[in-house]
């Protein structure tokens, strides 16, 4: 795994990590009858979020840009392994950039800080809008994931089959040549 890889790797995986926390605020607004207390844990977490210091906020954007440069430094290599996986795995993380730019970031402007024409209704709606947006992001990082484990995959059993096609063509090249009598006519 080289640089490019890992950096792909670090920066999706750091992404489901914080996905993975917001998901058990999400799960609960998602997936269970509505309750205030449900409500009023989700705007709590998803104000500390929102609120975070700006450094927080300037890690969570640099590992955004650290995903699309690998990506895109994997797909510079041009062959069929990185227009494949490579090519599917930008898209997929630039759908999921999307989702997180159209999604997130209004959604979360909404819950902590509404206008006065908002509605308690409008923040849990919102909040409902912001839940179902991480799950997509959740499964969209997810195949990122897959997709770069299958290249790795991929590329081992490519280079399983060139190490065994190498050693039939070394034993057919270092066999003794055959030279029996029978073939010989008098």
């Amino acid at each position: 795994m080289g640089f490019k890889q890992g950096a792909v790797l670090a920066s999706c995986s750091f992404f489901l990590g914080v996905l993975f926390i917001c998901f058990f605020v999400d799960y609960r607004i998602l997936h269970q009858p509505l309750t205030d207390d449900i409500i009023e844990d989700g705007f709590q977490f998803y104000a500390t979020f929102f609120n975070a210091p700006p450094a927080i906020k300037a890690l969570l954007h640099g590992f955004i840009g650290v995903g699309i440069l690998g990506l895109v430094a994997k797909l510079h290599v041009w062959n069929d392994s990185a227009v494949l996986f490579d090519g599917s795995s930008l898209a997929a993380y630039v759908f999921a950039v999307a989702v997180y730019l159209s999604v997130t970031i209004p959604s979360l402007r909404t819950i902590v800080t509404p206008a006065e024409a908002n509605t308690r209704a409008e923040r849990i709606e919102a909040m409902k809008i912001l839940a179902a947006g991480n799950t997509i992001m959740m499964v969209i990082l997810g195949a990122v994931l897959v997709l770069q484990g299958g290249q790795e995959y991929a590329r081992r059993l490519e280079l399983n089959e060139l190490a065994s096609a190498e050693k039939v063509e070394k034993e057919k090249q270092s066999a003794p040549m055959d030279t029996s009598p029978k073939d010989k006519k008098e």
